[in-house]
Protein backbone atom coordinates (compact mmCIF):
# COMPACT_ATOMS: atom_id res chain seq x y z
CA UNK A 1 0.00 0.00 0.00
CA UNK A 2 2.85 2.53 1.05
CA UNK A 3 4.28 1.73 -2.29
CA UNK A 4 1.01 2.57 -4.50
CA UNK A 5 0.60 5.97 -2.58
CA UNK A 6 3.99 6.97 -2.89
CA UNK A 7 3.75 6.30 -6.85
CA UNK A 8 0.13 8.15 -6.89
CA UNK A 9 1.97 11.33 -4.93
CA UNK A 10 5.01 10.95 -7.46
CA UNK A 11 2.32 10.85 -10.72
CA UNK A 12 0.30 14.02 -9.05
CA UNK A 13 3.52 15.95 -8.42
CA UNK A 14 5.32 15.25 -11.48
CA UNK A 15 2.07 15.93 -13.80
CA UNK A 16 1.61 19.24 -12.03
CA UNK A 17 5.19 20.29 -12.51
CA UNK A 18 5.60 19.66 -16.20
CA UNK A 19 2.08 21.74 -16.37
CA UNK A 20 3.45 24.98 -14.88
CA UNK A 21 6.77 24.19 -16.85
CA UNK A 22 5.43 26.11 -20.19
CA UNK A 23 2.90 28.79 -19.88
CA UNK A 24 0.01 28.30 -21.85
CA UNK A 25 -0.53 31.69 -24.01
CA UNK A 26 -4.32 32.24 -24.63
CA UNK A 27 -4.68 35.76 -26.03
CA UNK A 28 -3.04 35.17 -30.01
CA UNK A 29 -5.09 37.75 -31.37
CA UNK A 30 -4.32 41.50 -30.97
CA UNK A 31 -5.56 44.31 -32.89
CA UNK A 32 -4.22 48.14 -32.91
CA UNK A 33 -4.80 52.05 -34.15
CA UNK A 34 -2.14 54.33 -34.62
CA UNK A 35 -1.96 56.68 -32.82
CA UNK A 36 1.07 58.05 -34.00
CA UNK A 37 0.01 58.09 -37.45
CA UNK A 38 -3.07 59.68 -36.41
CA UNK A 39 -1.44 62.40 -34.41
CA UNK A 40 1.03 63.47 -37.48
CA UNK A 41 -0.80 63.13 -40.12
CA UNK A 42 -4.46 62.54 -39.66
CA UNK A 43 -4.59 59.28 -41.04
CA UNK A 44 -6.77 56.42 -39.73
CA UNK A 45 -4.78 53.12 -39.59
CA UNK A 46 -5.84 49.92 -37.78
CA UNK A 47 -3.60 46.58 -37.69
CA UNK A 48 -4.35 42.54 -36.86
CA UNK A 49 -1.83 40.24 -35.53
CA UNK A 50 -1.92 36.65 -35.30
CA UNK A 51 0.49 34.96 -32.98
CA UNK A 52 0.84 31.39 -34.05
CA UNK A 53 4.26 30.93 -32.17
CA UNK A 54 5.46 32.76 -29.50
CA UNK A 55 7.57 34.68 -31.11
CA UNK A 56 6.43 34.53 -34.42
CA UNK A 57 3.40 36.27 -35.99
CA UNK A 58 1.26 37.40 -38.82
CA UNK A 59 -0.99 40.14 -39.80
CA UNK A 60 -2.11 43.12 -42.06
CA UNK A 61 -2.78 46.45 -41.67
CA UNK A 62 -5.01 48.97 -43.62
CA UNK A 63 -5.27 52.93 -43.74
CA UNK A 64 -7.67 55.36 -44.65
CA UNK A 65 -5.98 59.12 -45.10
CA UNK A 66 -8.14 62.31 -46.25
CA UNK A 67 -5.56 63.76 -48.32
CA UNK A 68 -4.75 61.56 -51.87
CA UNK A 69 -1.08 63.49 -52.09
CA UNK A 70 0.41 62.57 -48.82
CA UNK A 71 3.43 60.31 -48.86
CA UNK A 72 1.84 57.16 -49.25
CA UNK A 73 -1.54 57.89 -50.32
CA UNK A 74 -5.24 57.76 -49.43
CA UNK A 75 -5.88 54.34 -48.71
CA UNK A 76 -3.50 51.22 -48.25
CA UNK A 77 -3.68 47.70 -47.20
CA UNK A 78 -1.00 45.28 -46.63
CA UNK A 79 0.28 41.42 -45.01
CA UNK A 80 2.89 41.31 -42.62
CA UNK A 81 5.34 38.87 -40.84
CA UNK A 82 7.22 39.74 -37.76
CA UNK A 83 10.13 37.53 -35.47
CA UNK A 84 10.16 38.84 -32.08
CA UNK A 85 13.57 38.77 -30.35
CA UNK A 86 12.72 39.29 -26.80
CA UNK A 87 13.21 37.73 -23.57
CA UNK A 88 9.52 37.46 -22.64
CA UNK A 89 7.75 35.71 -25.66
CA UNK A 90 5.29 38.33 -27.98
CA UNK A 91 7.17 41.39 -27.30
CA UNK A 92 10.51 42.73 -27.54
CA UNK A 93 12.44 43.84 -30.51
CA UNK A 94 11.20 42.66 -34.06
CA UNK A 95 12.03 42.20 -37.25
CA UNK A 96 9.14 42.39 -40.08
CA UNK A 97 8.92 42.25 -43.64
CA UNK A 98 5.56 43.67 -45.19
CA UNK A 99 3.76 44.02 -48.78
CA UNK A 100 1.50 47.05 -48.84
CA UNK A 101 -0.61 48.09 -51.94
CA UNK A 102 -1.74 51.68 -51.82
CA UNK A 103 -3.62 54.47 -53.82
CA UNK A 104 -3.26 58.28 -54.00
CA UNK A 105 -2.93 60.97 -56.35
CA UNK A 106 -0.40 62.87 -58.21
CA UNK A 107 0.20 66.27 -56.69
CA UNK A 108 2.06 67.63 -59.29
CA UNK A 109 -0.65 69.94 -61.88
CA UNK A 110 1.09 70.04 -65.29
CA UNK A 111 -1.42 72.02 -67.67
CA UNK A 112 1.12 72.15 -70.65
CA UNK A 113 1.00 67.81 -71.19
CA UNK A 114 -2.48 68.02 -71.68
CA UNK A 115 -5.06 65.96 -69.74
CA UNK A 116 -3.76 62.73 -68.26
CA UNK A 117 -5.21 61.07 -65.19
CA UNK A 118 -3.05 61.71 -62.23
CA UNK A 119 -4.52 58.71 -59.89
CA UNK A 120 -2.56 55.25 -59.08
CA UNK A 121 -1.95 52.26 -57.38
CA UNK A 122 1.23 50.54 -56.12
CA UNK A 123 2.71 47.96 -54.52
CA UNK A 124 5.50 47.76 -52.55
CA UNK A 125 7.78 45.29 -50.57
CA UNK A 126 9.73 46.09 -47.66
CA UNK A 127 11.21 45.35 -43.71
CA UNK A 128 10.60 46.81 -40.54
CA UNK A 129 11.99 46.86 -37.02
CA UNK A 130 9.99 47.86 -33.67
CA UNK A 131 9.65 47.27 -30.27
CA UNK A 132 6.71 46.27 -27.97
CA UNK A 133 5.62 46.72 -24.93
CA UNK A 134 3.33 44.59 -22.89
CA UNK A 135 1.50 44.47 -20.27
CA UNK A 136 1.34 41.80 -17.16
CA UNK A 137 -2.00 40.72 -17.78
CA UNK A 138 -1.00 40.30 -21.31
CA UNK A 139 -3.84 42.12 -22.56
CA UNK A 140 -2.75 45.73 -23.61
CA UNK A 141 0.58 46.61 -25.73
CA UNK A 142 2.42 50.02 -26.53
CA UNK A 143 4.37 49.29 -30.07
CA UNK A 144 6.30 51.76 -31.77
CA UNK A 145 7.62 50.55 -35.32
CA UNK A 146 9.31 51.99 -38.57
CA UNK A 147 10.15 50.51 -42.14
CA UNK A 148 11.09 51.29 -45.29
CA UNK A 149 9.96 49.87 -48.90
CA UNK A 150 10.83 49.90 -52.28
CA UNK A 151 7.74 50.33 -54.85
CA UNK A 152 7.57 47.53 -57.49
CA UNK A 153 5.91 49.52 -60.15
CA UNK A 154 6.30 53.23 -59.52
CA UNK A 155 4.78 55.84 -61.67
CA UNK A 156 7.00 58.48 -63.64
CA UNK A 157 6.39 60.91 -60.68
CA UNK A 158 6.45 58.40 -57.72
CA UNK A 159 9.19 58.11 -55.54
CA UNK A 160 10.71 54.70 -55.80
CA UNK A 161 11.07 53.66 -51.91
CA UNK A 162 8.18 54.53 -49.32
CA UNK A 163 8.49 54.66 -45.59
CA UNK A 164 5.87 53.59 -42.78
CA UNK A 165 6.11 53.86 -39.31
CA UNK A 166 3.82 54.40 -35.97
CA UNK A 167 3.16 54.41 -32.59
CA UNK A 168 0.26 51.80 -31.82
CA UNK A 169 -2.02 51.33 -28.80
CA UNK A 170 -3.58 47.56 -28.82
CA UNK A 171 -5.51 45.17 -27.44
CA UNK A 172 -5.03 41.32 -27.09
CA UNK A 173 -7.79 38.90 -26.78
Amino acid sequence: MKYFTFLLLTLVFTGSVVAQAYPRFENNHEIKFNIGQFLATSTVEGSYEYFFTEDTSIGGSIYADGDATDYNGNFGIGPNLRAYFGYMPRSGFFAEVFGLFFTGENEVNTSNLGARNSDYGTTALGLGIGNKWVTRSDRFTLEIHGGIGRNINPEDFQNAFMFRGGLSLGFRF
